[in-house]
């Protein structure tokens, strides 16, 4: 399975929190299916760790709604269920618009280069074909450099969560959304009015964003 390194440069990770990353982005992905079971020794010998960070790991994942845990039936990945997207779209239309905005205020010179490299890759995704597992995961890490450039933690984290319940509806239904190409080049003028510093353009745009994502999905089920 894949992993998504989104650590910040030069940082260095706990085997906690590595292990969180990984699995985080396994059940995101949908690489750990909705409703598969979890198991604490495989998922260590996959890491290359001990079955201790796995433990810790899964204890987070849990509260962010990503596995289950059973009384005597065991832990298993959540399900994927169609009618949480009207509770997950409520919040972003009203988080996703106000962390661009910040991250239009606040973003340093460090994120203005993180966010102007994304828009780089974002120029070469018509030229060239890209599975949809790439784009999700080049999406994945767009929405992350954002929430990050508003240097809000709770902000981030909450955001960081819905997308990821948001993104495994994405990936549920990927087969039948022929327009995901699109759907993650329009990233580009998004990151351009927070490079430049427009708070009121990057809101504007994030929220059409928001919309067109959940419109999409309706028109796929």
């Amino acid at each position: 399975m894949k992993q998504l390194d989104t650590a910040p440069r030069g940082e260095e990770l706990s085997l906690a929190e590595r292990a969180y990353r990984a699995i985080r982005d396994w059940l995101v992905m949908l690489e750990i299916r909705p409703g598969a079971p979890i198991n604490e020794d495989q998922l260590a010998q996959s890491l290359g760790v001990g079955r201790t960070p796995v433990r810790e790991a899964l204890k987070r994942l849990q509260y962010e709604r990503l596995i289950t845990t059973y009384p005597r039936r065991g832990t298993f990945a959540t399900d994927v269920n169609i009618t949480d997207l009207a509770h997950i779209s409520e919040v972003r239309q009203e988080l996703e618009p106000l962390a661009a905005a910040q991250a239009a205020r606040r973003a340093t010179a460090a994120d203005r280069a993180a966010l102007t490299a994304l828009r780089r890759e974002l120029a070469g995704v018509d030229s060239r074909p890209h599975d949809p597992d790439e784009l999700m995961r080049l999406d994945l890490q767009v929405h992350r450099a954002i929430y990050a450039a508003t240097h809000n933690p709770y902000l981030e984290d909450t955001l960081v969560r819905h997308d990821n319940l948001a993104t495994r509806i994405w990936c549920l239904f990927i087969d039948r959304l022929p327009g995901m190409t699109g759907h993650v080049v329009e990233h580009d003028p998004l990151l351009k009015a927070i490079v430049d510093g427009d708070p009121d353009q990057a809101a504007r745009l994030t929220r059409s964003h928001v919309e067109g994502f959940e419109r999409a999905i309706r028109e796929a089920i």
